[in-house]
């Protein structure tokens, strides 16, 4: 366990917007120190004004090349960019293994752009409940776009569809590479499709696989789905870019502005966003729980962890002990 520190005064300079005490915050965060919740709850009240970007696909899709492009078109409209690259966890270490404040290079030094790169934690999609809060913290702070970039790693990314306003998920022309979104589950999440690496043999023909797969999609929709209404059916852009070259970079803007418009106009939005919450209210339970659990097994006497009992019969008798404690 971390050392305390003070709330009120980290989140008072966080406001302000502080990039060391915004990456003392989010550490906080990450090693859940004493009166780490205390923070993000002082600073709640400040959340819900940056708009969201989920940027997820396969490895080797140019994630971190098409973030790096996206941020300097927004750092020319003259708006802050925060971005969390979620990288794998390591097994020793517990840490980020990746490293995408390095493969930015230079974007980490401009004064716009607050760049954290955060282990995994065996998360099931790559996004874990501090990666979450970090982007709480970083709206917090004043950033008008908040960059959530996953592994995409062939799991189910359902943690970013529900923790982003809009996800992108990116594509390479390689063969095979359409029927191995739709098996990583990657086709559920997306609200625009980027092929990026166009530049190589093969992005036409996938562009069209994909435009089958969701126009097949689309017509087995059930009435129900789209409310009755046109309007209320997002049909999701596929593009092409070369995000080393920024082709496609001001187009790929372009329609996540139309994405978040739509969202706002038709009150998805507010649904989304109040999904997002309790999701965290959700996982700030778990959280609490594994710490209770964690503090049970530290106090179980050798008595009972040593008795000959099944794993599942030591389990319950822990659990029944702690039940007797509560109030």
């Amino acid at each position: 366990m971390s050392p305390a520190f003070d709330p009120g005064r980290l989140a008072g300079r966080i406001a302000g917007g502080e990039p060391l005490a915004l990456a003392r915050g989010i550490s906080h965060v990450e090693n859940e120190s004493d009166g780490f919740e205390a923070l993000l709850e002082r600073l709640d009240g400040r959340t819900g004004r940056a708009r969201r970007i989920g940027i997820t696909g396969p490895p080797g899709a140019g994630k971190s090349t098409i973030t790096a492009a996206l941020t300097r078109h927004y750092l020319n409209q003259s708006l802050k960019v925060g971005i969390v690259a979620v990288d794998p966890t390591s097994p020793f270490t517990g840490g980020a293994l990746l490293g995408d404040r390095i493969r930015m290079g230079e974007l980490s030094t401009e004064p716009g752009v607050f760049i954290r790169s955060m282990a995994s934690r065996g998360s099931l999609g790559g996004l874990a409940t501090a990666t979450r809060e970090a982007a709480d913290l970083m709206d917090a702070a004043g950033y008008d776009r908040v960059i959530l970039e996953t592994l995409g790693v062939g799991q189910a990314e359902l943690d970013i569809a529900v923790s982003a306003d809009t996800t992108a998920v990116v594509l390479v022309p390689e063969s095979g590479d359409g029927v191995q979104a739709m098996k990583a589950g990657l086709m559920e999440v997306a609200d625009l499709f980027v092929i990026n690496k166009s530049d190589r043999p093969g992005a036409d023909r996938l562009e069209k696989e994909i435009a089958i797969i969701m126009s097949i999609r689309f017509a087995n929709r059930s009435p129900g789905d789209a409310d009755g209404d046109a309007d209320d059916v997002w049909r999701m852009p596929i593009m092409q870019t070369v995000a080393s070259e920024a082709q496609g970079i001001e187009e790929f803007a372009a329609h996540l502005d139309r994405h978040f418009d739509w969202l706002r106009s038709t009150g998805k939005l507010e649904t989304h966003r109040q999904t997002a919450r309790l999701r965290r209210a959700h996982d700030a339970l778990l959280r609490r729980s594994r710490r209770d659990a964690q503090r049970i097994w530290r106090r179980a006497s050798p008595e009972t962890l040593d008795s000959g009992a099944s794993p599942y019969a030591i389990a319950r008798r822990l659990y029944e002990e702690f039940r007797e404690t509560l109030p």
